[in-house]
């Protein structure tokens, strides 16, 4: 498990390296990839090779000019099932997760568990894989793109205020680019929960205040916890009025279905122990939300004592 040196380890290291330029640069990702192909048949060589360039790609371009210690790189996991392959054409979902340490404790939580279903790349065996700022030089490339910076914007949110603004900049150029190539999983009514979704539900309101929540769920709630347990709840209780003014103006936002694959099973353990009001405000504030996760909102409302 990774050591945290500060909870704004990473803000600050931001700060420090456009101070200088941006000449201070580290790569700041440890992606774990894997390429799962049980639904296909045939050779399968191609997608060893395919994992470890996907991998190479991800832990070695330098998406930023932050400094990153080795020990401070963001934990993340892209997992890819083939579904399809003919003619170098791949076909499937990717499941993107991403972790983040909480301060003063050997505990990871999860910022991102999302899956995209809209997986569609050309990529020939020992095709290299090429970075670039202002092109977009492949599907594949761009998918990864997009997924590294989502990775970057969230993770600097749940540290500062805002903090991933400048990455989320870097998304509407990637997104805006995709979009001009006609590629599937880019497009602005192709899929409410299609990449370009996903980017809208962060940026534009009232997903935006989404971001807000990345903050004080993080920095001001979890982060505190360890040094007082009943301030840092009370902080994540509150943060959560941001989730329920999303699902108000926008039931069907794919941000509330993001909060729930990365957030609903931390909940129950956050609540676990506390005070029955307390439990019961979340529980009622989060039931008409997620309707169908009952069994998961009633370990919440009953806390451990119940269970």
């Amino acid at each position: 498990m990774k050591s945290v040196l500060s909870p704004i380890y990473k803000y600050v290291l931001l700060l420090s390296a456009l101070a200088m330029g941006g000449t201070a640069t580290a790569q700041e990702l440890n992606c774990e990839v894997t390429v799962n192909t049980d639904q296909i048949s045939g050779n399968k060589q191609v997608f060893e090779t395919l994992q470890q360039a996907v991998s190479e790609y991800l832990n070695t371009t330098v998406f930023t000019n932050a400094q990153f210690a080795v020990n401070e790189k963001i934990e993340c996991r892209l997992f890819l099932t083939v579904k399809e392959y003919a003619d170098d054409m791949v076909k499937g979902d990717l499941q993107v997760q991403s972790l983040r340490p909480v301060y003063n404790s050997s505990y990871t939580t999860t910022l991102i568990n999302f899956k995209d279903t809209k997986i569609e790349f050309l990529y020939r065996e020992n095709e290299p894989l090429v970075y670039s700022l202002n092109n977009m030089e492949s599907q594949l490339t761009a998918i990864l793109n997009f997924y590294a910076f989502l990775i970057l914007a969230v993770d600097f949110d749940s540290f500062s205020p805002q903090g991933g603004e400048p990455y989320y900049e870097r998304l509407k150029q990637i997104v805006q680019m995709a979009q001009s190539s006609g590629e599937t999983g880019w497009k602005a009514f192709e899929d409410t929960k299609n990449r370009n979704s996903v980017l809208s539900a962060y940026i534009e309101q009232p997903g935006a205040a989404m971001r807000d929540m990345l903050y004080r769920y993080h920095r001001q709630g979890l982060d505190m916890m360890a040094t007082s347990p009943d301030k840092g709840r009370a902080a994540i209780t509150e943060s959560l009025g941001a989730v329920e003014a999303v699902y108000k103006a926008a039931p069907m936002s794919v941000a509330l279905s993001m909060f729930k694959d990365a957030k609903l099973d931390e909940l129950v353990n956050v609540y676990s122990k506390a005070p029955a009001d307390e439990r019961g405000k979340v529980y009622n504030l989060l039931e008409p939300i997620y309707p169908t996760e009952q069994e998961k909102l009633e370990r919440i409302r009953k806390g451990a004592e119940q269970q």
